[in-house]
């Protein structure tokens, strides 16, 4: 069951989940879009943050939940499952100078849909960002690969820098929030925020909420 919900014409609240390997900027990049400033190191904390913006005179509220990454990340870990569960969309990151969290991406995918599809939801709403791009001289997955794995996925695609760009970041959860809204993930009794986060306490080690 998921949370995106509108509380009245003027309104909406959705859930997004940011996922990747260790080390590809998953924290960076949500930082960079709460505070549009870009902090380099984070610890393997696991937070929830909220952000509010206007779109088309709507105001819109995403929780984000930022996720350390964990080898046993897969739709039969229960902490995974209810992360998939919860979340109106997901924001998927590999670093360009990574292979393998490219790779990583494809099972992510592949997973999330998996497990949603149990749920009445075949193709929740997903964007793929290659980090780093900043980091171009230590490339070693293309834009073009990218670029055909979105496309053969129905997947949004993004190649950014946190370390450069607030727009890029930004660019990216306005994107998927419009993606968001197209599939109107909605339920008779939405999930709310304040009530995931209750429930689900016990699996987090520290929860932060910033609203800008």
């Amino acid at each position: 069951m998921t949370g995106a919900t509108e509380t009245s014409n003027q309104k909406m609240e959705a859930n997004v989940v940011v996922l990747g390997t260790e080390s590809v900027g998953k924290s960076a990049l949500t930082v960079r879009l709460l505070t549009r400033r870009f902090i380099g190191e984070y610890g393997d904390i696991e937070s929830i943050y909220s952000h509010s913006f206007l779109s088309e005179g709507k105001e819109i509220t995403l929780n984000i939940w930022d996720s350390p990454y964990s080898e046993d990340l897969s739709r039969e870990t229960s902490l995974f499952h209810k992360k998939v569960q919860w979340a109106d969309g997901f924001v998927l990151v590999y670093s360009i100078c990574d292979r393998a969290s490219f790779n990583t991406t494809s099972r992510l995918i592949q997973n999330i849909r998996s497990t949603k599809s149990h749920h009445g939801t075949e193709k929740p709403p997903i964007a793929i960002v290659g980090n780093k791009r900043d980091l171009h001289h230590r490339r070693t997955v293309l834009t073009e690969e990218g670029q055909l794995l979105a496309l053969s996925t129905d997947c949004l695609f993004y190649e950014v820098s946190a370390a450069e760009s607030y727009h890029g970041v930004l660019s990216v959860f306005h994107g998927l929030m419009d993606r968001i809204k197209d599939v109107k993930l909605t339920s008779k009794r939405p999930l709310r925020f304040k009530g995931i986060v209750k429930s689900m306490s016990a699996v987090f080690a520290r929860r932060r909420t910033d609203s800008l």
